[in-house]
């Protein structure tokens, strides 16, 4: 693969990144845990979608399915360059990628920036390309947004936390807020691994600290 050795905390260029495929991986069209649910468009009319990477997607989709409000979640990679990339090659640290999870939520149920509360409580924002003792770009959190309204929500949230950590006297978010991409679904076994694993690895961990969404964030 001509990857060994490389630092794995360092992001590839597009120069540099993996050429991928033109098919995507092969999914089920529905939830493992709720089965009446599919994971791939389309989806419900009324409902929304939001991307983030929290290191270790398999416990952080988990976070998602088990709020209410979530209609259904999936995994996969985000904010790289490698076409439908696989597993193995966004572990290598040559596509750009990081580890992702789709959630389709209800925002009459569950406003956006309520989705991001979840996302900042469950993982430690402040570690660069890690989380725990994951290391590597494929780990960095991540908010990729879909439209100018979940930008503008994703950027609030994120200062409102920033002051919440700073007073809880822990260090600095270096969260990848983007705008979102191509989302290439993970391969069937990795989608909602921990009902398939329920003693699977679960890497991620939040910091401790809440965040204090609804004050002076807007929501979509």
């Amino acid at each position: 693969m001509g990857w060994l050795g490389r630092d794995k905390t360092r992001l590839v260029t597009p120069d540099e990144a993996l050429p991928g495929r033109t098919r995507p991986a092969e999914v089920p069209e529905t939830h493992a845990v709720f089965p009446d649910r599919r994971i791939v468009p389309p989806f419900p009319e009324g409902l929304s979608t939001a991307v983030v990477g929290m290191g270790c997607f398999w416990g952080a989709e988990r976070a998602f399915w088990r709020t209410e409000g979530v209609y259904s979640t999936a995994v996969g990679y985000a904010g790289g360059f490698t076409e439908n990339p696989t597993y193995e090659e966004v572990c290598s640290g040559l596509t750009g990628h990081t580890e992702a999870v789709l959630v389709v939520f209800d925002p009459r149920k569950l406003p956006y920036d309520e989705v991001l509360r979840v996302f900042w409580q469950a993982h430690d924002p402040t570690q660069g390309m890690r989380q725990g003792n994951d290391v590597g770009t494929q780990y960095r959190s991540a908010v990729y947004w879909a439209d100018e309204a979940q930008r503008t929500v994703a950027e609030a949230s994120a200062k409102v936390y920033q002051e919440a950590l700073t007073a809880a006297g822990l260090g600095t978010i270096t969260t990848e807020l983007a705008a979102l991409g191509p989302f290439y679904y993970a391969e069937d076994y990795h989608q909602q691994y921990l009902e398939k694993v329920p003693n699977g690895y679960c890497g991620i961990g939040g910091t401790g600290v809440g965040c204090p969404v609804g004050l002076g964030v807007p929501s979509s």
